[in-house]
Formats: structure tokens, C-alpha cells, sequence
């Protein structure tokens, strides 16, 4: 009885994180900053959030450091901080709706990463899948923005496609990261982002702003970076594989409502299209059954 109130509360928790980060796209467009300015203030506020919370619970006495286990989260935190600086670009040149979706093509390039780089074995249907990615990336910036070079950068796609792949990265790295607590591998991210961005920051694009662009921005460092990591990893330690990958899907979602009911964004039906084939492959990539032919294999 006890373990089913803790997966419930857990499930909870990680919906509640999910639908927060949601509205990142929605918070990020009101801040009136760049990305880059944008991403130092909220990696700033996360350090001071989860260095609290690390603090606070004790966690960071227990910590057991390795040096290999620390080269491997700085680099975590170089890619980290890449894919939030390209996500954040993506919202300003193009749709929160179209942006959330080609970023979430990232479990498609972990895929890949895992092919090229460790030699995993590709189905075919991983591969038919990541070609239905494709089309669908297509359908939804519009065939009409990849027939020359100027449309096709000034879209805004390359950089959610490098979110994407700076995401994949991210999550391809921490998946070999198993010594440090989430709060000690978040907390050295964050760290190595205010150092990392702050030759790049112009710091007089804060002069002027309002009293509403602060409290966009600190909502965007407290709340979906420092209260949505909380939450975040406080659930997923108590719930399966599974349930996280079903439950993840509560962040595009609230994306793209927030995008069609506040934002006015009034999806083609081109762009409908491509969202659900992309999100229908996502789901076929994670849930996908064993199959036995093998296409790739660097090894052979």
C-alpha cells in the first residue's frame, strides 16, 4: 500500500514538472532578453535553487566525487547548456509549437548516437521511424522554407534541430554518469554555464526592463529550471522507465495548447500532420517491439 501512495505521489510530482516546463516557451518570449542572457540569469538562479536544496537535505555530505565521473558532467553541462541556449533561439524565430516538436526528435538522435558511436544495433523500424521524423519536420516548417538556403536558416529550424541534438547529447552523456546525486550533476551543469556564457552576455540589454520581464525571467530560472528539477528528479527515482517516458509527453503537450489558446498559433493541417507523425515515431522508438534483424552494426 505504502510503495503504490509513493509511485502516485511520485507520478504527481513528475506531471506536475512536466506541465510546468510546458510553459517555458511562453515565459521565455515575455522576458524581453536574448537567449544567451536568458540562459546565464536561469542558470544562475538554478545554482542558488538546487545548491540550496542540496545543502539543505544533507546531500552534499555524502557525496562521492570521481574525477572521471566529474570530466564527464562538465561536458554534461557544456551540452546542457547548448541545447537551452538553441531551444530559446528556436522560440524567438519560430513557433513555441513547432520548436517543442522538432525538439523533441532528441530520444530519435540518442538512437542514432548510440549506432554511430557505440555500435548499438538498429532495427528497421528505428530507421523507418527516423525517417518519419524527417518528413514530419519537413510538413511542419513548411516544404516551402527548404528550397533555398536563406528561408530554410531563417526558419528557425537549425536551431531547434541543434536543441535537439544538443538534448540527445545531454541525455546520451548522463546516462553514463552514476556516482553523483542529480542535485550534485545539476548543480555543476549550472555552474559551468554561468562561466561558459558570461564572456558572451551583453549585460546592458537588462537595463530598461520592466518589472513584468523580471518576473519572466526569474519564473524561468526559479520556477522551470530550479523548482521543475526538483520535482523532477524527486519522482523519477520511485518510477519506471516507462511510466517516465509516458508521462515526459505532459511537456509538448502543454506547449502547444498554451501556443493555441494564449499565442493565437493556428497549426496548417500540413503542420498537424507532421506534429503526429513525429510524435507517433517518438512513441514507436520508446514502446517498440524486440525485432531480431539487425541493419547497423559497426562492428561486423
Amino acid at each position: 500500500m505504502g510503495g503504490t501512495i509513493l509511485n502516485i505521489a511520485a507520478m504527481i510530482k513528475l506531471t506536475i514538472s512536466m506541465a510546468i516546463f510546458g510553459s517555458i516557451g511562453f515565459f521565455t518570449i515575455h522576458t524581453g532578453i536574448p537567449a544567451v542572457e536568458l540562459v546565464f540569469i536561469r542558470c544562475i538562479c538554478a545554482t542558488l535553487f538546487l545548491g540550496g536544496m542540496w545543502l539543505a537535505t544533507g546531500g552534499h555530505k555524502t557525496e562521492k566525487w570521481a574525477k572521471k565521473e566529474v570530466s564527464k558532467t562538465l561536458l554534461c553541462g557544456i551540452f546542457i547548456v547548448l541545447n537551452w541556449v538553441f531551444l530559446f533561439k528556436a522560440f524567438e524565430e519560430m513557433s513555441i509549437s513547432i520548436a517543442i516538436s522538432i525538439y523533441n526528435l532528441a530520444p530519435i538522435f540518442v538512437l542514432i548516437l548510440g549506432a554511430v558511436l557505440l555500435a548499438e544495433r538498429m532495427t528497421i523500424g528505428a530507421i523507418c521511424a527516423t525517417v518519419v521524423c524527417f518528413i514530419g519536420s519537413i510538413f511542419i516548417i513548411g516544404i516551402n522554407n527548404f528550397t533555398s538556403l536563406d528561408s530554410f536558416f531563417g526558419s528557425g529550424f537549425v536551431w531547434a534541430l541543434l536543441s535537439a541534438v544538443f538534448y540527445a547529447l545531454t541525455m546520451f552523456t548522463s546516462k553514463t554518469i552514476t556516482g553523483l546525486s542529480s542535485y550534485a550533476l545539476t548543480f555543476i551543469q549550472t555552474i559551468v554555464g554561468i562561466f561558459m556564457l558570461a564572456p558572451f552576455c551583453d549585460f546592458t540589454l537588462f537595463d530598461g526592463l520592466t518589472t513584468s520581464n523580471w518576473l519572466y525571467i526569474l519564473g524561468t530560472g526559479l520556477i522551470h529550471t530550479g523548482f521543475v528539477y526538483y520535482l523532477f528528479f524527486d519522482s523519477i527515482r520511485n518510477l519506471s522507465t516507462i511510466v517516465v517516458s509516458v508521462l515526459v509527453f505532459v511537456d509538448p503537450v502543454v506547449a502547444i495548447l498554451l501556443d493555441v489558446v494564449l499565442l493565437s498559433f493556428r497549426p496548417t493541417l500540413l503542420q498537424v500532420f507532421g506534429i503526429l507523425l513525429i510524435f507517433g515515431a517518438i512513441l514507436y522508438t520508446i514502446y517498440q517491439p524486440q525485432q531480431k534483424v539487425v541493419v547497423v552494426d559497426q562492428q561486423t
